[in-house]
């Protein structure tokens, strides 16, 4: 019976990106770098190497990371063309099921914070309420645009962590 880090450690180059590359949105660069590091010791070990690719990463490629992830309640969510886990953060906060007025409140926050920053805005839905998300839209719009890049990038590492908790969880299932 193989666990998860052994399924992980037996993959090829093609075989980790493709498994590990959807865990940063549209962004498989990080886990081809991170693949460079292994064999790891653990699935913490797997997270950690594509964290830092990540981090390591020049500010164009941490910008089109950011970009890469789709706007909260926007016409995506609503039209189903996210991934898979997008869709299911998303619905997981019931953001698939706004009323019209707080449909219309978050398209304006969402305009707002893209009209300021020139990105979308990304929080990990998990760790937040509805409520939680919204306030942190209206306390960020304040901010910086270094401070909400670094920001971003950050709440994106929150989001790619749960990921590989899932898929770890999931491979041990299998295992």
């Amino acid at each position: 019976m193989a666990s998860a880090i052994d399924h992980i450690r037996s993959l090829d180059k093609p075989g980790f990106v493709a498994l590990l590359g959807p865990l940063y949105e549209h962004s498989p660069w990080a886990a081809e770098r991170a693949f460079a590091v292994g064999p790891f010791d653990d699935v913490a070990a797997v997270g950690a190497s594509l964290r830092a690719a990540v981090d390591m990463a020049g500010e164009p490629e941490k910008l089109q990371l950011i970009r890469a992830h789709p706007e909260l309640a926007g016409d995506k969510l609503r039209a189903k063309a996210l991934t898979e886990s997008s869709m299911s953060e998303q619905a997981s906060r019931g953001l698939d099921q706004l009323g019209e007025e707080e449909l219309q409140r978050w398209t304006a926050l969402n305009a707002a914070y893209r009209d300021k920053f020139g990105i979308p805005f990304v929080i990990c839905v998990r760790l937040h309420s509805k409520d939680e998300i919204v306030a942190a839209m209206e306390r960020r719009l304040k901010r910086s645009e270094a401070e909400e890049r670094a920001e971003a990038i950050r709440q994106i590492h929150d989001i790619a962590r749960l990921r590989l908790d899932d898929l770890a969880a999931k491979l041990e299932v299998q295992s």
